[in-house]
Formats: C-alpha cells, structure tokens, sequence
C-alpha cells in the first residue's frame, strides 16, 4: 500500500487548522552555528529576551546531583509551589506551574474557549496569544495599542460591548516594546465581564510590583510568571500562574499530569533559594538595559523607547530596512528580531546582555552604517 498522502490526511485534521500559519519561533545556537559558520560562543545572541547571565551555581549542581530522574515527577509540583508561595507571600493554593508560561496560556483556553467564542488582543505584544487563540478556534478582536503603547481602555470597552469576548490577554511590561499598564487601567478593564489574563513575564525588570495577590481580590483575574528571564531557565521551561480559587480547580483537572519536569522542579527551587544572585543579576540587567538605551540613541538610523524590561524596541529610519539590518548584523554573529506588520513597520528589537554583549552590538551596528 502507497503511504498516505498530506493532502489525504487533512480529512483527519480539524477544519480551522487547515490553513494556520505556524509559530516561528526564534532559531537555537546549534541551527544558528551551523547557518552563519561560526561556533555558539562566536554568536552574541540578542534576539530571544534570554537571561544571558544564566542561572544561579546551584542549579547545575542540583541537576548533577538529582533523586530518582527514573521515577515520574510530582503532578501537583509541590516542592516548587510551595517555595513559589514564600517568594510570593501568595497561598500555594493559588499557584499552578507549568511547562513554561506558554502551556499555561494554551491550557487557560482549552478550559474556557468554545470553538467561535472570542478573545481581545492588544497588539503589538506577544504574538502567542493570538496564535493560541487560532489553534483553539477562537477569534481575535484586536484593539491595537496607542503610538505610546498604551492600552487603548476605551477601544477595549467598546470591543467587549460589540463581540461580548470571553478573554483578554494583557503583558506588563509589554513585549515588544517593554511598557507598562498601570493600576487604573487594569481596574478599568477588571470591571468589564470577561475573564483578564496578565503575563508579568518580564516583571522583575519594572519598577512595579506583580500583582499576583490581586488574584485574591478578583475572580477574573489571572496571572501569568516564568523563570526564564528572571533565573536564566528557559532552556528548562519552568512557568506558573496564579489563578482565583473557583477556576483553578478546573486547571487542575485538564493540566498534562506530568507537566513539569522533575530536572525543571529541581531547578526552578534551587534558583529561589539564592535570592541574592538573582537580584544581581536583575541589578545589573537595569544598569546594562539603561547604559544600551544612551549608547542606541547615538545610532543616527535607530530610535530607541524607553523600556521597563530587559529589551529595548527600536524604530529604523534613514531608508533602511529593519529586516536588512537584522540580516547584516547575523553575519557578523549578532542576532535581534526585527519587526515589519502592521503594528510594528521596520523595528528591531534587541535583547540586553551584558556589557561585553553591548559593545559587540555597538561595533557591529557602527559597521552596518
């Protein structure tokens, strides 16, 4: 018998994933070494928001020194949501971890979407959203943000008054673009009768507490955490949420049993156990995040925004090409992602490293001038 075809097989799949576009996401030093013929520690990667300090000395050492990697890890994670609650102050029982705060986003829309029900997005921001939203047969209102970025509370009233959305996704600070959404525009879309998701990923860069205790106060919030960029594990892919008491339990019942890793429980713990080095490197990522800001505005073709996170979004001007600079800057091993839709015509968006990090990006976008 002749194997199946592709075209076959779409009998099989659901309607409305037929023609979804993939996610791209950003490419791995092993794909990246091989593409621009340089080693990994050649290539200055700027383009994913990755914690380039690493984590604390204690997670390789916990790794190495690992109980039982035979035996299937705690489904309910416990060990990590109970230090998640003393780094917090916030009851475990709030508190569920995932496989990186993308399985939360995925998992809160199998349990609350109806194939056709609807969410707001607020772009330009984290393009995963929307992309969930696809693959779960949802529909995306979007009420783009104002040229500062602000969220558009008004335009997201109307919305909710005309499409009656079950979901927002909101992130502060913002990615792309680092800003921040502020006390009374949260409470103003709060009162609003749809469920409010905020993704606090890059939190510990900001001069702003996380809110995850609001989760105590409001039974239509949600919120979203990961150690990637705070402790430097993204390869491990650690996140959590924390959710009001009457959905959680819901998660619950629908969460992958073994979701996160015992190698990713073991880690995660060991990084909030030096509390010191963490908030080092987040000093440090400020002080590099503000010294790169100074240094790119003196980029005659760059247009820095202030940043409240560990990036920095710029416009390119002069008659260059975002997607031409990012291309430029690859080969002499520096990696950005670089922007061209809609929302967002000809930015590039730049990780922040560490000094040395910061100097090679400067000779090369001196060079590409």
């Amino acid at each position: 018998m002749a194997p199946a075809t592709p075209a076959a097989g779409c009998g099989f799949i659901r309607k409305h994933l037929l023609d979804l576009a993939p996610y791209k996401p950003i490419e791995p030093f092993e794909v990246l070494s091989a593409k621009l013929g340089r080693s990994p520690k050649e290539i200055v990667k700027l383009d994913a928001n990755e914690n380039l300090y690493g984590p604390p000395p204690e997670v390789m050492e916990s790794l190495g020194g690992m109980d039982f990697p035979n035996i299937y890890p705690d489904p309910e994670s416990r060990r990590l949501r109970a230090a998640l609650s003393e780094d917090s102050g916030l009851s475990m029982d709030y508190i569920l971890a995932g496989c990186g705060a993308d399985e939360l986003i995925d998992l809160i829309m199998r349990c609350t979407l109806e194939v056709g029900d609807k969410i707001v997005d607020c772009p330009p921001t984290f393009t995963m959203y929307a992309f969930d939203a696809a693959v779960n047969g949802a529909s995306v209102i979007k009420v783009p943000r104002f040229h500062d970025f602000r969220i558009d509370v008004p335009g997201i009233v109307q919305a909710v008054k005309e499409h009656s959305p079950k979901l927002i996704f909101l992130t502060s600070p913002n990615n792309p673009d680092g800003s921040l959404i502020t006390d009374e525009d949260l409470m103003a879309v709060l009162a609003l009768p749809l469920l409010v998701v905020l993704d606090e990923a890059y939190i510990e860069f900001a001069d702003q507490p996380s809110r995850m205790k609001w989760v105590q106060d409001y039974d239509n919030l949600i919120i979203l955490r990961t150690f990637s960029k705070r402790a430097g594990l993204a390869g491990l892919r650690v996140g959590y949420g924390a959710f009001p008491l009457n959905l959680i339990q819901y998660l619950w019942r629908a969460k992958q049993p073994y979701n996160v890793s015992a190698a990713a429980e073991v880690a995660a713990c060991a990084a909030l156990k030096n509390s010191s080095y963490l908030e080092e490197v987040k000093r440090s990522l400020i002080q590099e995040r503000d010294r790169l800001f100074e240094l790119l505005q003196t980029v005659q073709y760059l247009s820095p925004y202030p940043s409240c996170s560990n990036f920095i979004l710029c416009s390119v001007s002069g008659n260059r090409s975002a997607k031409e600079l990012k291309d430029g800057l690859a080969k002499m091993g520096v990696m950005v992602r670089h922007y061209d839709n809609a929302e967002l015509r000809n930015y590039i968006r730049i990780s922040v490293g560490k000094p040395e990090h910061t100097d090679v990006l400067m000779n090369a976008l001196k060079a590409f001038a």
